[in-house]
């Protein structure tokens, strides 16, 4: 039995003999008296039962779950406790009854086979539900000796005793039962005997069970419900063992279809083989004789001894099929060993004849190996490309420019006067560090000069080139490399060991050589010999001579240089080459460093010197710049006065609608040439931009009236000069459910003019935002998938911040699947814009938060887009509106 289901200790059993309240309908049983066969003992007082009345009921059951077992379902889910499933038992591979008592685990459960009183631990695949006409009650009954209880504080070994004496009492023997007291939980106590002996009084008198106080029949106690774990384990001398390390374990355990050969169902043949009831009991004897107390020990003795034979018989059957198998094994390999030797020599036979003309063959075969080894490159065979390789690294290595340092030392100084003064705010401390800036500048030049003509940048890129092609050609051989420490010494074990291996290769090929011209002249000879018309007179002893021997000679010397020609090379040779390898590639990355960093601040210096060439007796100003404000100034006060005229004449009687068109064309006329003049505006914000960036920090702090910080922190987006009157706008209503949105045009291009109530809080923030996304937009532009920004312009008159974008009538995504809606491959073409947009949003670290169907436009229905979000709202804000959306 598996070790799950061992019985519980003698001290919880003891606890529990009378701890079950009695069932008081069942009293009407009170003495009665019933035949039953012991089936399963549990403890000295405690066993199972069945009714000699139900033997064929028993062999019924094995026949019918035999048939429909093997087709039935595995159980699955949950278990059902109170329900009978079928268990395949270990022991006879058979089925019977069970119940589920626990689920030990996903895959285990303990059962109970309520046929018979056992439990045992089973698979889930070895549970099958079974039909309901086999859903009756349980055939055996649990029962307890009436009287008795475990003794407190008994040994285990006592305890396993005691059980094994009760079940040489009453396992497959008839016993007449004598019915007590009935528990709730179905147990009976009850008054058992054998023939003319009380099982009872037997346990006791052997002190495996002790006398306890009756419980009234009238007045029976309650039951009293314990934690299992409190039920006296502690009075246990020694831990309980495990069911497998019990003696017997399965001795009075076992489901049976039969009782000691006297009732066997034949399940393959559905036959049953009754036996007489007489004859229930172990060994000849008549229920109604007298049954003494020595003849019960030495049935007990004869079950023991037959139980040793049988093992002993097992034991030595399984020895003798061992023997058997090894015999036929033996036979099998000595009739194959003939057989291969029959072969053997059929093929050694076979041999003899051609064995010059093998032996011939074979050697050519190597030779002619040999001659394309020779002919391939076997440098890296003696680490040839490494020495190559060491001396192309030290001949031409680059040695770092005199003037680098010098340089770098008066850019750092030049970086830390360029900073101080982007930092500046008072004009006057400004016009000292610019001062002090200038004389820097100067010094960075000169040096600039100076190291432009020491470097040399055809020989710096054909070096790198050079090192580049050499790194690639050893890592195509060598692969990836590793840190190496001790530089000097890898590279002078590599040279020791390469010269080893040079003098000991050029040894072996030398050899090889010699032995093929042995050879040759021997050939020479046997031709001269064989010739009959030569007059020469040669001795066959002289001419054939030691021919075996060359042979010999010319096949160890050819395969010894195959040897350390193919050959892969040892675990020594392969680590110094490895080293060698790797020093070699630290020193070709370590002056590729040097290279790139030498030819960055050549680029540097050749930029530098291009661009502060024409600055450095001069400053930048921004008198052009001023000059173009100054003239969008009037162009606006003239379109203004345009505007006002046309309005004038419309509202007046008798306008002239000549006129009126002629001034519309003066107005068109004149918001183009404001538009040309902003975009000249920005182009010298771009310029002026550049210079602070790069040279000139001072600009700002120098020229405030400019505005270039502003441009600069709105990144470019943001404009001074663009006013919302100065365009026709027409409102759009059905647009305008949350902020106001007019439509205009400019230069023959719809715009849409989004209006934001901002105040001193929020003006800032929306200039940043909208800096953000714009500068998203800008790096990609219309590879980004967002929609672009145009311009932001504040309201003079209102506290309002207009931000113009592209209009792209019904090309939202809502309008399009309204009227038209795309296709599953516009759709793909369509969101994969839209994906690339939200990357590019990501990637500034910017969370769009209201995407929506009515913020994703579809340009020409194969290309969607991101539109722009409120700059007003937080991130948390627009994500509740993205999902109110």
């Amino acid at each position: 039995m598996d070790p799950g289901s061992a019985d519980q200790g003698p001290a919880q059993l003891r606890a529990q003999s009378f701890s079950g309240a009695v069932d008081m309908d069942e009293d009407v049983t009170y003495n009665k008296v019933e035949d039953v066969v012991g089936s399963h003992v549990e403890d000295a007082v405690t066993f199972w039962a069945q009714s000699i009345n139900r033997n064929r009921d028993i062999v019924k059951i094995g026949c019918a779950l035999a048939e429909v077992c093997p087709q039935s379902n595995s159980v699955f889910g949950n278990l059902d406790l109170n329900k009978i499933y079928a268990g395949l038992f270990s022991e006879d591979k058979c089925w019977y009854r069970c119940k589920v008592q626990k689920v030990v685990s996903d895959e285990k459960c303990l059962v109970r086979y309520i046929d018979y009183g056992n439990t045992e631990i089973l698979n889930r695949s070895e549970i099958v539900e079974i039909p309901s006409n086999l859903q009756f009650p349980d055939v055996a009954k649990k029962y307890r000796l009436w009287g008795l209880q475990i003794p407190s504080g008994q040994e285990v070994t006592q305890f396993d005793q005691g059980r094994s004496f009760l079940g040489s009492l009453i396992f497959e023997k008839e016993i007449k039962m004598r019915h007590k007291v009935t528990y709730q939980d179905g147990t009976i106590v009850a008054q058992a005997e054998y023939g003319h002996v009380d099982i009872g009084e037997e346990v006791a008198k052997k002190g495996y069970a002790e006398k306890c106080k009756l419980p009234s029949n009238n007045n029976a106690p309650e039951e009293k419900k314990m934690d299992p774990e409190q039920l006296g384990i502690g009075n246990l001398k020694s831990p309980i063992p495990l069911w497998g390390h019990r003696p017997n374990p399965s001795a009075f355990t076992r489901p049976k279809g039969r009782f000691n050969g006297r009732m066997v169902p034949d399940l393959k043949a559905k036959t049953l083989v009754a036996f007489p009831k007489d004859r229930l009991a172990v060994g000849d004897f008549n229920l109604g004789s007298h049954v003494s107390l020595e003849k019960i020990k030495q049935d007990q003795k004869l079950i023991e001894e037959n139980e040793k034979l049988k093992s002993e018989k097992e034991a030595l059957l399984e020895s003798y099929r061992e023997l058997e198998l090894k015999v036929e094994q033996t036979s099998v390999e000595l009739q194959r060993a003939k057989t291969t030797s029959v072969e053997l020599t059929k093929h050694l036979e076979n041999t003899l004849h051609m064995h010059v003309g093998t032996r011939m063959k074979s050697l050519a075969a190597k030779v002619e190996i040999l001659k394309e080894v020779r002919r391939a490159n076997i440098n890296v065979r003696c680490g040839d490309d490494l020495s190559d390789a060491v001396k192309v690294v030290a001949e031409g290595h680059l040695v770092t420019p005199s003037s680098l340092d010098k340089l770098e030392k008066i850019w750092e100084e030049y970086n830390l006067a360029q900073e101080k003064i982007q930092i500046c705010q008072n004009v006057n401390e400004g016009d000292i560090l610019i001062a002090k800036r200038n004389e820097v500048r100067q010094k960075l030049y000169t040096a600039v000069e100076v190291f432009i003509v020491e470097v040399d940048e055809l020989s710096l890129n054909k070096r790198l080139k050079t090192l580049q092609e050499l790194s690639a050609s050893l890592e195509a051989v060598y692969g990836q490399t590793r840190e190496v420490t001790n530089a000097e010494e890898v590279l002078q074990k590599f040279y020791e060991w390469k010269h080893g291996k040079r003098q000991e290769f050029n040894r072996v090929r030398t050899e090889t050589d010699a032995s093929l011209r042995l050879l040759t002249e021997w050939f020479n000879s046997t031709i001269k010999f064989f010739d009959l018309n030569d007059e020469e007179s040669l001795n066959s002893e002289e001419v054939i001579g030691n021919v075996d021997e060359i042979l010999e000679k010319i096949e160890s010397d050819v395969c010894k240089e195959l040897e350390i020609s193919l050959v892969e090379q040892g675990d020594v040779d392969k680590e110094i080459i490895l080293n060698t390898y790797n020093r070699v590639l630290q020193k070709i990355r370590s002056e590729e460093r040097l290279i790139a960093i030498v030819q960055a601040k050549y680029k540097a210096s050749i930029e530098f010197k291009k661009q502060i060439v024409e600055w450095l007796d001069k400053s930048p100003n921004v008198d052009h710049l001023l000059s173009i404000k100054k003239t969008l100034k009037g162009l606006k006060a003239q379109l203004r006065w345009k505007l006002v005229e046309k309005n004038n004449l419309e509202e007046t009687d008798d306008c002239d609608e000549s006129e009126i068109e002629k001034i519309k064309e003066e107005i068109i006329q004149l918001r183009h040439c404001v538009f040309e003049k902003i975009y000249h505006e920005q182009e010298e914000y771009e310029k002026l931009t550049s210079l602070v960036q790069k040279w000139f920090p001072e600009l700002p702090l120098l020229h405030p009236e400019a505005g270039i910080l502003k441009y600069m922190n709105s990144g470019g987006i943001l404009t001074v000069s663009l006013e919302r009157d100065l365009l026709d706008a027409e409102p759009m209503k059905e647009l305008s459910s949350k902020r106001p949105l007019v439509c205009s045009e400019v230069d023959g291009q719809k715009v849409l003019l989004k209006g934001y109530s901002v105040d001193m809080d929020t003006e800032a923030t929306v200039i940043q935002r909208a800096a953000r996304y714009h500068k998203a937009w800008r790096e990609s532009k219309e590879e980004s998938g967002l929609l672009p920004l145009m311009f932001l312009f504040l309201c003079k008159s209102d506290p309002l911040a207009y931000l113009m974008v592209p209009y792209y009538p019904r090309a939202s995504l809502a309008a399009v699947q309204a009227s038209t809606p795309l296709s599953a491959e516009e759709a793909l073409k369509v969101m994969k814009g839209v994906a690339h947009g939200l990357r590019t949003l990501h990637k500034a670290d910017i969370i769009h938060g209201s995407l929506h169907h009515n913020n994703i436009f579809v340009l020409n229905r194969e290309r969607g887009i991101v539109g722009d979000f409120d700059f007003t709202k937080s991130v948390v804000k627009s994500l509740v509106s993205g999902l109110v959306l």
